[in-house]
């Protein structure tokens, strides 16, 4: 079901987030993650004039992982920051997630190394969504979803499940796609 009409609004500021994911030939997997912002009209920042358009930010965040959603590498570029020469100078900090898992307790990890002052905020917002676009990712290429399998003799529960309100073992989207798996509910 699509939103509400919205009231009588001028657009004025745009933040757009993407990620792309790239299985590499070595085995490794690259997250190409940018964030950027865009005011609709001219603004007065403390470095200059930024005229509408023209991004206030456009932040790049690069990370490798091992198929264990292990961090093996990591990178930043800042193309285009409201202070030149002070905000494009933590891209190095973000070197300190190599190690972290996407899948243990990655953004208290996150938070611990590069919050505040430690990092860009920006680019730390950024990676706050690299572990759910890791999983989209892998699924059914790396984690074998079982999406539709019509024969699932597997041991094992489908990774996806009780990870989402959808897909709770004791909802009725598991008991129909994945009747193995689902609890059965006792009502007293």
């Amino acid at each position: 079901m699509p939103l509400s009409p919205p009231v009588r609004r001028a657009l004025r500021h745009t933040r757009a987030i993407h990620v792309d994911a790239f299985a590499r030939e070595d085995g490794l997997w690259d997250l190409d993650a940018r964030i950027s912002d865009v005011k609709v009209n001219d603004i007065q920042l403390a470095s200059g004039l930024r005229e509408g358009g023209d991004p206030v930010h456009d932040l790049n965040l690069r990370i490798t992982i091992n198929r264990d959603l292990v961090i093996v590498d990591a990178e930043a570029a800042s193309d285009k920051v409201p202070y030149p020469g002070y905000c494009d100078t933590i891209a190095p900090a973000y070197k300190s997630l190599v190690g972290l898992s996407l899948m243990n307790h990655f953004r208290l990890h996150l938070k611990d190394r590069l919050a505040g002052v430690l990092g860009c905020t920006h680019l730390t917002e950024l990676a706050l969504v690299l572990p759910t676009a890791a999983i989209q990712a892998y699924a059914n290429d790396v984690i074998k979803t079982r999406d539709g399998d019509a024969v699932d003799d597997s041991p094992e529960r489908p990774f996806q499940l009780d990870r989402c309100h959808a897909l709770r073992v004791d909802g009725p989207a598991v008991a129909r796609y994945y009747p193995r798996w689902a609890l059965k509910v006792v009502n007293s």
